[in-house]
């Protein structure tokens, strides 16, 4: 057997881009909020409702990025890896349950619709979309290695997004005084969070119940081991993701001839990981002792 490990965390840079995304999400979300009650605005209200679950999005993210650096114990083999898997499924759980409540308090606006103090909500959404952009600008680099940082990325650039459309109805309110623009522009906000989550909630449930990580085909994998040479069968493949950032897998291969062969364990773990970053691969070889078959030959036996 062997053993691949590559410890591909998140750079240390992105624990001091979580304080500061944090810190500033923070201060807004204070700001909107009390501006939002001042100007009767359900928009600031919702939007503010929003960018307080990102806060605590960033918190769960930031927090799990930490404990997935701790190091492997007797107990916890893995050490806390999945952490950073359950912090990603939080995350879209508790932006779903905001949408919910954005979007019943819009229902209820239109049928209730309240004065508006344009030039306020213009104001502080315009600085929700300097400091949504900034925020979204720390994560840009790690968006695509990993699903927390991804998450927090792409909560940040559509909060800029939503902020932009709500100087937009803040402007129109301003000009025309359509009261209905208000409870609308919180839908359009519910819309977009919900649209940008479900990717989130899709990917970090699949990690969860330890599908194949998205951007790794299982065939590919498949005709690569069976392509070795000496292998004749490949079976009891399984792929799944440690965290957010790190792949395992584990594989049966059925080599006639096999004996201990370092080096050929060592370039099966090299090309796992170069070509479809598996870090932490364990290979078993079998000779097909037909006397001795392996009870895990069939497919659909785990």
């Amino acid at each position: 057997m062997a053993h691949s490990h590559a410890h591909d965390h998140a750079p240390a840079r992105y624990n001091r881009a979580f304080a500061i995304g944090v810190a500033l999400n923070l201060a807004y979300v204070v700001a909107e909020a009390t501006f939002g009650i001042l100007a009767h605005s359900l928009a600031l209200l919702a939007d503010a409702g929003h960018n307080l679950s990102d806060v605590l999005g960033l918190l769960l993210a930031w927090g799990a990025h930490r404990l997935a650096q701790r190091s492997p114990t007797a107990r916890r083999t893995y050490g806390w890896r999945r952490s950073s898997i359950l912090a990603a499924l939080g995350n879209a759980f508790i932006l779903l349950i905001a949408v919910g409540g954005i979007a019943w308090e819009a229902v209820n606006r239109f049928a209730d619709p309240q004065p508006l103090a344009g030039n306020v909500v213009v104001w502080v959404a315009a600085v929700g979309v300097v400091i949504n952009t900034g925020t979204a600008l720390l994560f840009m680099k790690g968006r695509e290695s990993d699903l927390n940082i991804r998450g927090a990325f792409l909560h940040m650039a559509a909060d800029a997004g939503v902020s932009l459309g709500v100087v937009v109805a803040g402007l129109v309110i301003g000009a025309t005084g359509w009261l209905w623009i208000d409870p609308a522009v919180s839908l359009v906000i519910a819309v977009v969070i919900t649209v940008g989550t479900w990717g989130l909630l899709r990917e970090s449930t699949n990690l969860a119940l330890d599908a194949v990580p998205e951007g790794i085909d299982p065939d590919e994998v498949r005709d690569y081991l069976r392509a070795l040479p000496g292998v004749e069968q490949v079976h009891d493949l399984h792929i799944w993701a440690m965290s957010t950032t790190e792949t395992a897998l584990t594989v049966h291969l059925v080599k006639p001839d096999a004996e201990i062969d370092d080096a050929l364990l060592a370039r099966i773990c090299r090309e796992l990981h170069d070509r479809f970053g598996i870090e932490h691969a364990t290979v078993q070889f079998e000779r097909g002792d037909a006397e001795n078959p392996c009870g895990l030959v069939p497919d659909e036996v785990v």
